[in-house]
C-alpha cells in the first residue's frame, strides 16, 4: 500500500529510473511535508501576534518583552523534524549510497571525465580491463583521455564524448575526474549529482532500472559555455549493450 506521506508524484519530479531513487523522492516528500507544516504554523503565529497586538487594542505601543509559548513549541518541533529527517533518513541513505559499493566483477564500471565543455567517457572494451592513461599523452583535440596506445589492455577500449550507454537492472560504478576545472556530474533520473573535482577520482554507483534515453548535466558553473554541457545517457538491455560494445571495439 502506498505510503500516503509520499508526495513524490505531485512535486514535479523527472522520472525515478534508480533503485535508491524512492528513497531520495520519500525523504524529499517529508521535507515538503515539513514546510507545509512550517508554512500553516508560522502563518497562524502570525496572524495571531496582528490580531492580539492590533493598534485599536494597544494603541500605546509597549517596549517589554511579551512572553509566550507558542514560537518556543514551534521551533521544538522543528529540531525535532530535523532530526528525525536527519538521522532517521538522510544519514542512513547517504551512507548506503556513499559506502554500500557493488563488487566491481558484477557491475558496469565506466571512467567519465569532465572537461570544459564535455563528458569523456572510457569503457573498458569486452576484456574487462582499463588502458592506462598519462597526463604526458593528453591531447585536448585527439587524446583527451591520455590513452597509451602501447598498452595492450587498452587495444579495445572504447571512449566517447557525450554519449553513456549502460545495461539496465545491473550495478553502475563510474569513476568521476575532471581535467580543469569543477564540474558536477548530474543524472536527474538517477537521483545521482557529484561533483568532479580537479585531481580526484571520485566514484558514484546507482543501478538503472528503466530503459530510455535521458540527459547527463553539468549542475556547477564552469565557464562561459557551461549551458552547453550536456551529454546523454542511454540505458538498454544486457544484450544491447554487450553488442554496441563490441562493434565499438573494433573501430
Amino acid at each position: 500500500m502506498k505510503d500516503f506521506l509520499d508526495i513524490s508524484e505531485y512535486l514535479g519530479l523527472p522520472q525515478n529510473a534508480a533503485a535508491h531513487g524512492a528513497h531520495i523522492d520519500y525523504m524529499l516528500s517529508l521535507v515538503h511535508w515539513l514546510m507545509l507544516l512550517l508554512f500553516v504554523g508560522w502563518g497562524a503565529f502570525f496572524i495571531y501576534c496582528l490580531v492580539r497586538f492590533r493598534q485599536s487594542r494597544q494603541p500605546q505601543a509597549q517596549y517589554a518583552l511579551v512572553k509566550g509559548r507558542m514560537s518556543t513549541v514551534q521551533e521544538s518541533a522543528v529540531v525535532l523534524a530535523e532530526i528525525v529527517l536527519l538521522f532517521g533518513f538522510a544519514i542512513p541513505t547517504w551512507a548506503t549510497i556513499k559506502t554500500d559499493f557493488p563488487a566491481e566483477q558484477t557491475s558496469t564500471v565506466v571512467n567519465v571525465v569532465a572537461q570544459q565543455f564535455a563528458w569523456n567517457i572510457h569503457y573498458p572494451g569486452p576484456d574487462g580491463q582499463f588502458g592506462s592513461r598519462s597526463l604526458d599523452l593528453v591531447n585536448a583535440a585527439t587524446n583527451p583521455l591520455g590513452l597509451d596506445p602501447a598498452d595492450p589492455a587498452g587495444a579495445d577500449d572504447v571512449t566517447t564524448v557525450n554519449e553513456l550507454r549502460l545495461p539496465v537492472d545491473k550495478p553502475v560504478i563510474v569513476n568521476l575526474s575532471s581535467m580543469d576545472v569543477i564540474h558536477s556530474f548530474a543524472l536527474a533520473e538517477m537521483r545521482v549529482k557529484q561533483d568532479a573535482i580537479p585531481g580526484l577520482t571520485i566514484p558514484v554507483w546507482f543501478i538503472p532500472t528503466a530503459t530510455g534515453e535521458f540527459e547527463i548535466g553539468c549542475a556547477q558553473l564552469c565557464g562561459l559555455s557551461h549551458y552547453r554541457m550536456r551529454g546523454f545517457l542511454t540505458i538498454e538491455s544486457q544484450a544491447e549493450f554487450d553488442s554496441w560494445l563490441e562493434e565499438m571495439s573494433q573501430r
